[in-house]
């Protein structure tokens, strides 16, 4: 069963230029950001800044799959960050996951997600709320959800955060992010999937990350089984209001 738990989040925590911690949907990530700091010669870009992410798992060491995260979040990330403002520089993202969705039990075997792209929403706002934490220039936020879409007699409905059962049974499972402009900025997507299930995971994701874009589409999500109940783009607005309230407390 799907974790549905209202997002939590901590700024600035860490003794890092900017810090966060994100909790949603039965994943919690710490994130760190240094920067702008001196990069070695042979990773120097002379006309912006390098952009470095490393994420670490809950447990072990790293691998192909973190290897794989860290591509998707370096070109998704230096599409916000200003990096024209910090030639020959670098910024360092480190992501550290804590917490994952316990596992569920299938014909009494374990199941546990086979795709890699379950966490990469929550890594997506980890990494956003840390570099808001720096303080460093963006020219928009970011938020981003994930979809399956899962088989339900004679229809399929989407489900929005889901499970690693979810998961693992469904049809198509997708990952979508967009900036604070409504500009869809990433899509991944597994499995088969309609134009017309594309079409209503598109909607879904957008009530979910933007939901200030959508108007009449609300009744026709319902219909597809969508619950979302989040607006990602607030919580982001309210958690930096919140800190910047926090800060200027003692004035």
């Amino acid at each position: 069963m799907t974790v549905k738990t209202e997002p939590e989040a901590l700024l600035s925590h860490l003794q890092n230029d900017g810090s966060a911690t994100f909790s949603f949907a039965g994943y919690t990530v710490v994130g760190a950001v240094n920067g702008p700091i001196e990069v070695q010669r042979r990773d120097e870009i002379p006309e912006e800044a390098a952009i470095d992410v490393i994420v670490r798992p809950a447990a072990g060491v790293g691998g192909t799959r973190e290897r794989h995260l860290e591509s998707l979040l370096q070109s998704t990330l230096r599409q916000i960050i200003l990096v024209d403002n910090f030639p020959r520089t670098l910024i360092q993202i480190i992501l550290q996951v804590t917490t994952a969705p316990e596992n569920e039990y299938v014909n009494a075997k374990v199941v546990q997600a086979s795709s890699n792209l379950a966490i990469l929403p929550a890594l997506i706002q980890t990494a956003v709320l840390s570099l808001l934490s720096a303080a460093l220039p963006l020219s928009a936020t970011l938020t981003s959800t994930s979809l399956a879409v899962i088989a339900d007699g004679q229809s399929n409905k989407i489900v929005l955060d889901p499970s690693p059962r979810e998961i693992e049974t469904s049809q198509s499972f997708h990952v979508l992010a967009f900036n604070s402009h409504d500009e869809l900025i990433l899509v991944e997507s597994e499995g088969s999937f309609t134009m017309k299930e594309w079409d209503d995971v598109v909607a879904a994701a957008q009530r979910q990350c933007c939901p200030l874009a959508i108007t009449s589409d609300e009744d026709t999500l319902m219909d597809h089984g969508s619950t979302a109940d989040v607006d990602l783009r607030r919580f982001t607005r309210s958690t930096l209001e919140g800190k910047i309230a926090s800060d200027l407390h003692w004035k």
